[in-house]
């Protein structure tokens, strides 16, 4: 196997990185984390809202990429079949913290010493410039209130900045439901938004 230097492989686009992977060069694997971290990082925080949530799947999406390396073909963008895992993993997720979140603990009536328990997130959010701001703060209350089919669309389309065919081919959908409900989360926000934001902040 010809020796390839880390300059070369920065030129490389993300499929070729992939297929130096896949023949044994874990330092291609290094550079699509560099490449992707922060994008990754980025797209969960505003599915899940929750920075351990979000850390914890960007860690098992490189995982997964990593193990499942011999799985990508070429004829798909390696960013497609990344986000595709991620999305996945952050699906899964959320169905298991919809389910905790229904099982309660009640306080036992026959019991004087017992008391009701109170399960909270204690979770202090980290200084943050993305979060100085009111605005962005206010856009991402807004994106948790929408339904988790808008919110997956939206932010792969307007914050990912991803093609209609790639979020199509991420989320399994048709074409025109994608773009229905990109339209349809985009007029939420603008409803959520209204005394924040002028109409024409949410892209065309």
């Amino acid at each position: 196997m010809q020796a390839v230097s880390r300059a070369e492989l920065q030129k490389m686009s993300d499929e070729d990185l992939m297929e130096k992977f896949q023949s044994g060069y874990e330092q291609a694997f290094n550079l699509l984390v560099d490449r992707y971290q922060d994008r990754l990082h980025n797209f969960l925080y505003r599915y899940t809202h929750n920075h351990q949530d979000c850390e914890d799947l960007v860690q098992e999406t490189f995982f997964r990429v990593f193990r499942s390396r011999d799985s990508y073909e070429r004829i798909a963008k390696f960013s497609t079949w990344m986000y595709t895992i991620a999305i996945n993993l952050a699906k899964s997720l959320y169905k298991k913290k919809k389910r905790m979140t229904k099982v309660t603990i009640h306080k036992d009536p026959d019991d004087s010493e017992d008391r009701p328990m109170k399960l909270e997130d204690t979770d202090i959010l980290p200084d943050d410039s993305l979060h100085e701001k009111m605005c962005i703060d206010e856009l991402e209350k807004a994106l948790m209130k929408l339904s988790e089919d808008f919110r997956e669309v939206v932010v792969l389309r307007d914050i990912q900045q991803l093609s209609y065919e790639e979020i199509a081919e991420i989320a399994d959908l048709p074409m025109g439901t994608v773009k229905s409900r990109i339209n349809r989360g985009r007029a939420q926000l603008q409803e959520l938004l209204e005394n924040y934001y002028q109409p024409e902040t949410i892209s065309a």
